[in-house]
């Protein structure tokens, strides 16, 4: 297939918010949208987004997964962006209806349909850097995907950066383009100054999150990870994986997390860590730059946790395993 998000289905679901409501235009063409030059989004970033995805399972159904989080998520985003208010039935059917559409595109695992609703400010007035849009479109688009790791699941190195924040601390829990502009040069810097594979920010040795996912850490039968606050991404892949492991019996500990806590438990021999998100499920974190030197992981590769976890997840999502928690969504 296609490099991973990089393949559009040919229309996409489309709403226009206009004096004070939402006009559903239902399905348009995906390749244009037209703004007016002096656009909010385009001078003052008025944009929120979301990533979900739907699978096929073995008897041609087509599920979707956990969408009332990640819709209760774009209406958090566009509340504190201060983006007109999304309704959660205008979006859940735009979510549907897109999706239905293109049932029969949706690959077999480990492929899935990638669902991106996006939400931003159109109202042409530049100056309005002090106040928010009453306009905007919302739309969902669709990209058929393979498996992320299409060469195989590799561990990650990561760059330990304890002197700046992904985005300013108000921001953390927005999914907004801004955020991961921001953590775009320390990647880039860290790719090319330490062959890392990404960065985990640590603001004043606080463990918080790396630029596109999560950070769990995994000491045997304990699950370590920052608890929720403002300054992070609440991931809902996140959340999916730490129910699985209560599930499973093991301790879950959402708390603060020093970076001398994780180096200290990164080289006992079973210690594993792991990057959570939509695109890469559970990716193994096997080594750690701190300070110039490079800190092994446990064993330094994708251990057991972590692929029994990525595998009970996966389960679920392509109709291997009962979903008792409720996360699918069927539209076919």
């Amino acid at each position: 297939m296609a490099a991973f998000g990089t393949e559009f289905m040919p229309q996409m679901s489309l709403a226009e918010f206009k004096d004070a409501h939402w006009t559903y235009q239902n399905m348009v063409s995906s390749d244009r949208i037209e703004l007016h030059p002096g656009a909010h989004v385009l001078h003052y970033s008025s944009t929120c987004f979301e990533g979900l995805k739907a699978f096929k399972h073995a008897d041609g159904s087509v599920h979707i997964f956990r969408m009332d989080q990640n819709i209760a998520r774009m209406q958090q985003s566009s509340r504190l962006l201060t983006l007109p208010e999304v309704d959660s039935a205008l979006l859940e059917q735009m979510i549907i209806d897109a999706v239905s559409s293109f049932t029969e595109q949706v690959p077999s695992p480990p492929g899935s349909m990638y669902i991106r609703p996006t939400h931003i400010g159109t109202e042409p007035a530049i100056g309005k850097a002090a106040s928010p849009t009453q306009q905007s479109l919302l739309y969902v688009l669709l990209s058929p995907v393979g498996d992320y790791f299409s060469g195989g699941i590799k561990p990650l190195k990561l760059l330990i950066e304890e002197n700046g924040s992904r985005c300013a601390a108000h921001m953390g829990m927005i999914k907004s383009g801004g955020n991961y502009a921001s953590a775009l040069g320390p990647i880039l810097a860290a790719r090319q100054q330490h062959q890392a594979d990404q960065v985990l920010f640590c603001p004043g040795g606080d463990v918080q999150e790396t630029g596109a996912a999560n950070f769990l850490l995994i000491d045997d039968n304990e699950i370590i990870t920052k608890d929720l606050d403002s300054s992070f991404l609440h991931g809902i892949t996140r959340d999916s994986i730490l129910t699985l492991a209560r599930d499973l019996g093991m301790t879950v500990c959402e708390r603060a997390l020093s970076v001398d806590e994780l180096i200290e438990r990164a080289a006992k021999p079973n210690t594993e860590a792991a990057l959570s998100g939509t695109a890469a499920v559970l990716t193994p974190v096997g080594s750690l730059i701190h300070n110039n030197k490079t800190i092994t992981v446990g064993s330094g590769e994708g251990g057991p946790v972590t692929e029994k976890l990525r595998k009970a997840l996966n389960a679920i999502q392509w109709g291997e395993a009962e979903d008792t928690h409720g996360w699918l969504t069927r539209v076919k």
